[in-house]
């Protein structure tokens, strides 16, 4: 018997947590439930209770990534500004080395959810996309292009997560930007 991985429990949520804090460190590609369950304080039967499977652990790890994403647009949108103005804040807080371990793994979960499409981490980039598109297009406005602004601020944070160089990404963003 398992628990229904759609009712939240205080232990579900905590370690829902600790097991995120471990993918930002670890990634997600290679994970396994054993080291897992051991750095987060549980057991794989536990973990496999609590989530259904190590397939539902992976898509409650991705409903908390992507929770942590909406959560910034909300931000955005309720900051204001002008667009170049939210854009530039927007991109000053994904370049932030903090975020490098989201940013890491928002990446796999992009990229995972396209090679893997009836997997887990189906629907994570697309899903994805139309959140920014949606967000970007109230911030720009009908004259805006949202599609432009998320490919460069996507190439971007591609480009910055391989090369670490913040100052060079951070000019094309602007760049973009001085063109709206």
């Amino acid at each position: 018997m398992s628990a229904d991985p759609q009712v939240p429990s205080a232990r579900r949520e905590e370690l829902l947590e600790l097991a995120y804090a471990y993918v930002l460190r670890n990634g997600m590609a290679a994970m396994s439930l054993r080291p897992l369950a051991e750095a987060v304080g549980s057991s794989p039967r536990v973990l496999l209770y609590l989530f259904g499977s190590k397939d539902g652990l992976v898509r409650a790890l991705l409903g908390r990534s992507r929770t942590e994403e909406l959560a910034l647009l909300a931000r955005v949108r309720a900051e204001g500004g002008g667009p170049a103005e939210v854009i530039e804040g927007l991109w000053g807080w994904l370049a932030a080395p903090q975020r490098r371990d989201l940013l890491r793994l928002w990446a796999e979960g992009y990229a995972r959810s396209l090679v893997e499409p009836d997997g887990p981490w189906a629907g994570f980039a697309a899903q994805g996309v139309q959140d920014w598109i949606e967000v970007l297009g109230g911030v720009l406005g009908p004259k805006g292009d949202p599609t432009e602004v998320l490919a460069t601020l996507r190439g971007a944070l591609l480009d910055l997560l391989a090369t670490g160089d913040v100052e060079r990404t951070t000019v094309a963003v602007r760049r973009t930007l001085a063109r709206m």
